[in-house]
């Protein structure tokens, strides 16, 4: 029998058979992803998606790329990696819903100091269950080994989305008016921002393990902040099929007073009333033990309101009875006024 030869690129800290163990192992995972329009499989140089059909009669494609920060660190001192795909679609799709497009495919990104088989299959698991939720395609991606760069048991992710929208049907923000009003969507919780200073005040200053079960939040600390984060896609598309949307808002880094401005048109300003909508008890825990002012929390955190819908006050009933009928839990969150001259922000809230 030959003897194996030793691969000197392993030994530097590069698998290549794990690598294509790890392509074998995701091949079907990735394949229940498939929608109509999906021309190959995985393991090529490149994901083929045919538009095709006359769907759309000037078709627009929007895209988006992002990542998950530092809520990887929390998957990675919980062990448990199969959630965290999820949050990662999420944030590539409903930066792509805001447009009103339709999410047709996703890649992604993975990069870590050395494979580990099972945590990258539970990686794609759940990249492959966010898909399933938004409806698109997972078509490609890379997985990338650099020892050296990345300490043992580290990763990196990140993701790429394509979606496409009528021409005619994207949703900009232009035809938002005074009068309009704000519908809130709730948040399943953090979501994927603000984890910095999340880990500073639970596991720095407070000295707490993901392990610890925190009374006001029913749950180990680990559980509330793995929450993945809402796809917001279905309910929305499902909206904009019955109602003019003017605007559209994804509550990611920087809150309410960052986020929504940029769909304002000039001369624009929205009022928010923060009792509008229950906050959850995640939010309420860590402004009081990381002593945050109100004003840092709406600009940090989504406070419990994840997508922020504008649209015309004669229709906010009728949407908000539409968004319960879907599943959601709608909040009439404030209205679109008129800049004054002595607004310095597009965004009016009491922050408390």
């Amino acid at each position: 029998m030959a003897k194996k030869e030793i691969s000197r690129y392993a030994e530097a800290g590069v698998d290549i058979d794990k690598g294509n163990a790890f392509v074998d192992a995701i091949k079907p995972i990735v394949a229940s992803t498939f929608r109509p329009g999906v021309l190959t499989g995985i393991g090529g140089f490149g994901g083929l998606f045919a538009l095709g059909g006359g769907k759309f009669q000037d078709p627009v494609l929007v895209s988006s790329t992002d990542g998950v920060g530092t809520k990887l660190k929390i998957a990675e001192m919980c062990n448990k990696h199969d959630t965290i795909g999820i949050d990662l679609v999420a944030m590539c799709v409903n930066d792509i819903i805001v447009c009103g497009a339709h999410p047709l495919f996703f890649l992604d990104y993975f990069a870590t100091g050395g494979l580990d088989l099972g945590v990258a299959t539970d990686v794609v698991k759940g990249i492959a269950k966010g898909c399933e939720i938004a409806k698109c395609s997972l078509i490609g991606g890379e997985t990338a080994e650099m020892p050296g760069l990345y300490q043992a048991g580290d990763y990196d992710i990140a993701g790429f989305v394509v979606g496409i929208c009528e021409r005619d049907k994207l949703i900009d923000g232009s035809e938002i008016s005074v009068g309009d009003k704000l519908i809130g969507l709730a948040s399943s919780g953090v979501h994927s921002n603000g984890f910095s200073l999340v880990r500073k005040i639970c596991f720095e200053e407070m000295g707490l393990s993901v392990n610890d079960t925190i009374d006001e939040l029913g749950c180990t600390l680990g559980e509330e902040l793995l929450r993945p984060t809402r796809i917001y896609s279905e309910t929305l598309l499902n909206l904009v099929k019955n109602f003019k949307v003017k605007g559209l808002v994804h509550i990611t880094g920087g809150g309410i007073i960052d986020n929504i401005p940029r769909v304002l048109p000039n001369g624009c300003k929205a009022v928010i009333n923060k009792k509008g909508w229950d906050v959850l008890p995640i939010f309420d825990f860590l402004q009081k033990n990381g002593k945050i002012s109100g004003y840092e929390m709406c600009r940090t955190f989504n406070c419990g309101i994840g997508m922020v819908v504008v649209v015309d006050a004669k229709q906010v009933d009728d949407c908000m009875q539409q968004l319960i009928a879907l599943g959601e839990s709608p909040y009439l969150i404030g209205e679109i006024d008129a800049m004054k001259k002595k607004d310095t922000m597009a965004v009016e809230v009491d922050c408390g």
